[in-house]
């Protein structure tokens, strides 16, 4: 019998995937990628973690999809800020259901538990995520809650034993972090976290990024990294803020976007939108140089040179920051 199971790598999807490994049960770990899980890298870090539990480990881009249909017109609407958590959790459903017969599998699991999150693990929206997800078969388990909850095709026809399974609900997670202990889990992710969806600063950015451009799926990089600053003629300028920062703007591919960076001084890598007028190329340059230690130089943006002078201070830069 085997199992696909939606993995986060947190602490409560990595209990439901032991719980049925624990049963004999060959589960495959699927990480369906949105791009807002991180601004880094951890697929050696998921795979890791689902190896602990006894998982096999695939992660699934789904980035344009999620861009596209999910993102910007959610059935159920947002959180707090920019998070379609009811839509995005039923689409993650909706794609695990897909992959059954690709992977050979019965059916699906998750480490949701009932009452834990205020707006996609209330036990209604529990229900309207499975209806939005399309699962009349009822073939998915959430074998943290399963105890309070109606029974599902996987339990009724004797795949997995209910009672080996947890009642778990509400925020307070003894249990959880009992098991851990019991099992052995050496580090896990903290509870709550992970999506950048949920956090205001990058609400604000996509917000602001809408309001002067069309949203393709390859801004999510640009968005994920640096200072951003919207200069007086409708360009968007990215300023790396550290070597980390710089290290991953390079990595972007943008069609919208180019590289700019001072010459000649140590410089923060940078990107500019490449139909930026020359009146904005201009200013970008004076405030590059501004996060160097030249008072004035070279700054290459994309294959053309501008010469400038740097502001005097940062705070000067401030009026064009997008996050005051």
């Amino acid at each position: 019998m085997k199992a696909l199971a939606l993995f986060s790598g947190g602490l409560d999807s990595m209990i439901a995937v032991k719980l049925l490994t624990q049963q004999g049960i060959d589960v495959t770990a699927l990480y369906i990628d949105v791009g807002f899980g991180s601004s880094d890298d951890k697929s050696e870090l998921l795979k890791s973690r689902a190896e602990m539990v006894g998982a096999d480990f695939v992660m699934i881009d789904a980035k344009e999809q999620f861009v596209k249909d999910i993102l910007f017109n959610p059935k159920y609407g947002y959180g707090k800020n920019f998070n379609p958590c009811i839509d995005c959790h039923a689409n993650m459903f909706r794609i695990a259901l897909s992959l059954l017969k690709k992977y050979d599998a019965k059916f699906v699991i998750t480490g949701e538990v009932v009452g834990q999150r205020p707006m996609s693990q209330r036990a209604d929206a529990i229900k309207n995520v499975t209806k939005l997800a399309g699962d009349e078969e009822r073939l998915i388990l959430r074998p943290m809650s399963a105890k309070l909850l109606k029974e599902t095709k996987p339990e009724l026809e004797g795949w997995v034993d209910r009672e080996k399974l947890l009642g778990v609900s509400g925020r307070n997670r003894d249990v959880q972090l009992s098991l851990a202990k019991e099992w052995g889990f050496a580090e896990f992710e903290s509870p709550g976290g992970g999506c950048l969806l949920t956090e205001e600063a990058m609400a604000k950015k996509i917000k602001e990024h809408i309001s002067f451009d069309e949203f393709i799926v390859e801004d999510i990089d640009v968005l994920k990294v640096g200072r951003h600053l919207r200069l007086p003629n409708g360009a968007k300028l990215v300023i790396g803020r550290n070597k980390d920062d710089n290290e991953k703007i390079k990595k972007i591919t943008n069609p919208k976007f180019v590289f700019a960076r001072a010459l000649d001084v140590p410089s923060p890598l940078c990107l500019i939108n490449k139909d930026a007028n020359s009146g904005d190329k201009l200013l970008a340059s004076k405030l590059i140089l501004t996060y160097t230690k030249a008072k004035n130089g070279s700054v290459m943006i994309g294959d053309e040179v501008f010469e400038a002078e740097a502001f005097e201070s940062k705070e000067s830069a401030r009026e064009f920051f997008v996050l005051k």
